[in-house]
């Protein structure tokens, strides 16, 4: 997380799960967003076998299922999120932004539950 920005960093969660988080400080200033949940809308047989016996709504909405939806482990700490030839990118597809993302309360901590760094996009329809 101390790394230079657009990397990814992956760490187990509880010893089991992989999360991800995208840097976004300058290099060895630790900031980074965690990627919390995604709405698959490519790749879904793959998606699918790898969370088999899910629902669709539960394939990718937490930040461990994101990471086993999309295959991502902890090999993939480090990777350049924004180089073209990443197996794993984020880009930018021209869609604006919306509007105003949906905030709402933290889970599954005790302290600061109030803080509002929780936010979510407005799924499409």
């Amino acid at each position: 997380m101390f790394g230079p920005p657009g990397r990814l960093y992956v760490y187990l969660s509880y010893g089991i799960h992989c999360c991800a988080n995208v840097v976004t400080g300058a290099d060895g200033d630790g900031q980074a967003v965690l990627l919390r949940a995604v709405v698959p809308l490519d790749g879904l047989d793959v998606i699918r076998s790898r969370r088999r016996g899910r629902s669709d709504r539960d394939l990718a909405n937490g930040p461990g299922k994101l990471c086993e939806a999309l295959g991502i482990t902890l090999l993939d700490d480090g990777t350049a999120v924004t180089d073209e030839a990443s197996p794993i990118r984020i880009v930018d597809d021209g869609t604006p932004p919306p509007p105003e993302p949906i905030v709402g309360p933290r889970i599954g901590i005790t302290r600061a539950v109030d803080t509002p760094w929780r936010f979510a996009a407005r799924p499409p329809r």
